[in-house]
């Protein structure tokens, strides 16, 4: 069957449709995307302003077009720390589905970090032994850790790229001071997890999913996209640590002309490698490989579970 999964995520509201049945690999069939950065849309009171709800409910209606125009048979919502963490997040939910008949489905920041564990456990398969998965969103970080398909720990931290930049680097080029303090910032939050983690062991691989770690490997001389999902791609703590004041002394324009940066999320790609720089010094990691399935991918492929234990037994005939 064909099944969409509509992600409204603090960046960007995210179409996927994909050609998939119990015990295949979903194939990848049309990508809708549109960039809100409902994160940075919050106002004084944290609230969604009426104008962000416009254009979400805009931009959900077009992507109902699309997933209609593309013979999706089962539509997947859900919504992330952007809208969860709105101070009004029921009332922009009651909109949305009175005006596109969508009701979205509020992952925690807990649910977000296990379905993009899923995702990287099927993607690197038994072999990978026991996973630590990392993943920098708009609005949070998600870390999970475990020997199986369900972690062992999952958290989430308020530690995304785009609400970061703006609430701690106003600056284009931030200004020093401003980078310390978030530096600061970022390194507490995540030094509260890491014993939470390092009870269960060392793990045997370590691996991170979003746009933001893709585009630091990009920058780091990572396989560019074009080379297909297959192509190994790790991102190394040398290579970030030398990087980071780098970004630092660069404009959003400079940023957006590094390779494999795009315009829209460049003004980001600073607090995010100091994100993806702490969370690799602190959890000890030196290498850590890109996985191209993350929670998008986790949705897909529960929905798939769920149908697969749905299926009917077969009757056994005896003679």
């Amino acid at each position: 069957m064909r099944l969409g999964v509509l992600d409204v995520g603090s960046n960007t509201v995210h179409l996927l449709v994909v050609d998939a049945h119990p015990g295949a690999c979903p194939l990848p069939a049309h990508s809708h995307k549109a960039e809100l950065r409902l994160a940075q849309l919050l106002d004084e009171d944290g609230a969604i302003g009426p104008e962000g709800v416009d254009k979400l409910i805009t931009v959900v209606q077009e992507s109902l077009q699309a997933a209609e125009d593309k013979g999706v048979e089962e539509l997947l919502p859900f919504a992330t720390s952007a809208v969860r963490e709105a101070s009004n997040a029921d009332d922009v939910l009651a909109r949305v589905q009175a005006e596109t008949g969508v009701e979205l489905q509020v992952l925690s920041g807990a649910e977000e970090a296990r379905l993009t564990f899923l995702a990287a456990r099927r993607w690197f398969g038994w072999s990978a032994g026991k996973l630590l998965v990392l993943d920098i969103g708009g609005g949070s970080l998600e870390i999970a850790y475990g020997i199986d398909e369900k972690p062992d720990a999952a958290v989430s931290l308020p530690l995304g790229a785009g609400r970061l930049t703006a609430g701690w680097l106003p600056g284009d080029p931030p200004d020093p001071e401003d980078i310390r303090s978030l530096r600061r910032h970022a390194r507490a939050q995540i030094a509260r997890t890491v014993g939470e983690f390092s009870r269960f062991g060392t793990p045997d691989h370590v691996v991170a999913t979003s746009k933001t770690f893709r585009q630091l490997a990009r920058i780091a001389g990572a396989a560019r996209s074009a080379e297909g999902p297959y192509s190994q791609r790790q991102l190394k703590r040398e290579s970030l640590e030398a990087w980071v004041p780098r970004l630092a002394a660069m404009t959003t324009a400079q940023r957006a002309a590094l390779p494999g940066v795009s315009e829209g999320r460049a003004n980001q790609l600073l607090a995010g490698a100091l994100v993806a720089e702490g969370a690799m010094d602190l959890f000890g990691v030196e290498t850590l490989e890109i996985c191209p399935w993350a929670l998008r991918e986790g949705v897909i492929l529960r929905r798939l579970d769920h149908m697969g234990s749905d299926q009917p037994t077969q009757p056994t005939h005896s003679r």
